[in-house]
């Protein structure tokens, strides 16, 4: 019988994220400052991130150490299994061999909470007592309420408002965690109040649930803003992902020739991809393609502007 499960034990959990930074032949660029549209510095983060996530913001190690409370919140669930699709091989009729990871072990069902805990730590040992976020789906917002209540802080979520209305169970989830949810456009912010008494049955959208989460953040002390995709310390966060697969991979006995995944705010095929990149940024293998793909209907990386 052809092998279809590669389950790693706990001590096989990662004890270091890897930062492709380290690798790259020429540093990312910084963010923009949204006030100034230059490049932001350390210091313009202060204002809505703690010092500990900035440092791995700015991080060009190529291994960061995963404190020992973040690895015991993750033993809740990881590793995470990697599957061989058998059966769809054989519904394909392709001599290839097709491998899948799956996150949805956790107890939030996504990769989302390999960073969620790690911020959730990471701000709690620099004295931040609540957190402010966004959330779409309630996916992000659901993994930071529970990362937040395992260390202790007061979570904020702003949910998008048609998706607070269409997801009560994801909203709910939140709530048995402790978060304070909010559909988005709030009366909780300036911005809200304003965009409801232009229209009060706007919808909502991600950035204005961003904006509202920020305001909540710069307007109130002890406050700051967590963000579940997109910059760097979110993707090294979630390398654990394909450090784990390099070792199942092995388990099988191969190397992929196609790494490919989903992309959104790029967290989970940058978890899943990286730890393998980083064999074509050192010259160890170069021949595996990398392709992330995207929904046409709402593209993130091939068209049009981010909003």
């Amino acid at each position: 019988m052809d092998r279809r499960q590669f389950l790693l034990s706990q001590s096989d959990i990662p004890t270091q994220w890897y930062n492709i930074v380290a690798d790259l032949p020429v540093p990312p660029d910084p963010p923009l400052h949204p006030a100034t549209n230059q490049p932001a510095g350390p210091q313009d983060l202060e204002a809505i991130f703690p010092g500990p996530i900035i440092e791995q913001e700015v991080a060009s190690d190529r291994w960061i150490p995963i404190p020992e409370p973040v690895l015991e919140g993750m033993a809740l669930w990881r590793p995470t299994p990697l599957y061989r699709a058998l059966n769809l091989e054989r519904a394909l009729g392709t001599p290839a061999h097709i491998y899948f990871k799956y996150e949805g072990t956790s107890p939030v069902g996504s990769h989302k909470l390999n960073t969620a805990l790690a911020q959730a730590y990471l701000n709690k040992i620099a004295g931040v007592k609540r957190l402010a976020t966004e959330t779409g789906a309630g996916q992000w917002g659901s993994s930071l309420s529970m990362a937040c209540q395992m260390f202790g802080l007061e979570c904020t979520v702003y949910m998008v408002r048609v998706s607070y209305k269409q997801k009560p169970y994801r909203r709910s989830m939140m709530h048995t965690f402790g978060a304070k949810v909010h559909a988005s456009p709030s009366h909780y912010t300036q911005y809200g109040r304003k965009l409801l008494e232009e229209d009060p049955e706007c919808p909502g959208s991600l950035g204005i649930a961003i904006s509202e989460a920020l305001e909540d953040t710069v307007t109130h002390k002890n406050v700051r803003y967590s963000l579940g995709s997109v910059l760097n310390h979110v993707l090294l966060h979630q390398t654990v992902i394909g450090e784990e697969v390099r070792k199942q991979m092995e388990m099988a006995g191969e190397y992929p020739d196609i790494i490919i995944g989903c992309c959104g705010g790029g967290s989970n095929y940058a978890g899943f991809a990286f730890p393998f990149l980083r064999d074509k940024l050192t010259g160890e293998r170069n021949h595996t393609r990398y392709i992330g793909v995207e929904p046409a209907s709402c593209p993130s990386l091939t068209e049009g502007k981010y909003r």
